[in-house]
């Protein structure tokens, strides 16, 4: 049910994490399905302790992505910069590492490091020609640190090409679009 609901009523579909939590706790799966569910309902302690549980149950660093992006979100960017070690990023795979590369580059914005932030993301395919969904994230990551950094003709060339393979409209690009043009 929290699978279903997380995207049209994320407090509900916490609240079924939660019921499923209460009768496996130590599952890591459970815990994980907690973490998304705090996660998407802005819960974001609560999905920091959620993402803790479920990688000290799995052993796994693929919430590493989330869980520096609640530290971002709880205000704690540089908290989310020690989540960027060299293990991290060996047990992530692709998709994972771009992730966790645009939460590390949000959080050199969130200390005013904008030129780190974009040299950043400049390390990670721009250019890809994949249909991946973490392409038009990316190029939108890239496109606002760009603005941040005041280089807006870039960004709104950043913006026009995350419209380009952005289909499913998963961004904003196309509004900021409208805005900077």
């Amino acid at each position: 049910m929290a699978g279903l609901l997380i995207a049209s009523d994320p407090e509900t579909a916490y609240l079924h994490a939660l019921a499923a939590k209460a009768r496996a706790n130590r599952n890591a799966l459970i815990r994980e399905a907690c973490g998304e569910t705090a996660y998407a309902a802005g819960k974001f302690s609560e999905a920091l302790a959620e993402f803790r549980a479920a990688r000290r149950l799995s052993g796994q660093q693929m919430y590493a992505p989330m869980m520096a992006d609640c530290e971002r979100a709880l205000r704690r960017p540089e908290k989310a910069l020690a989540y960027d070690t060299p293990e991290v990023r060996k047990a992530l795979d692709d998709a994972g590492n771009i992730e966790l590369s645009i939460v590390i580059a949000g959080a050199r914005r969130d200390l005013g490091q904008f030129e780190a932030a974009i040299r950043l993301l400049e390390t990670e395919p721009l250019s890809s020609a994949s249909r991946a969904p973490w392409v038009p994230r990316l190029r939108y990551a890239y496109a606002d640190a760009l603005l941040a950094a005041g280089r807006r003709e870039d960004a709104v060339q950043w913006f026009h090409r995350t419209v380009a393979a952005d289909g499913d409209h998963a961004t904003d690009a196309a509004e900021r679009l409208a805005e900077l043009e």
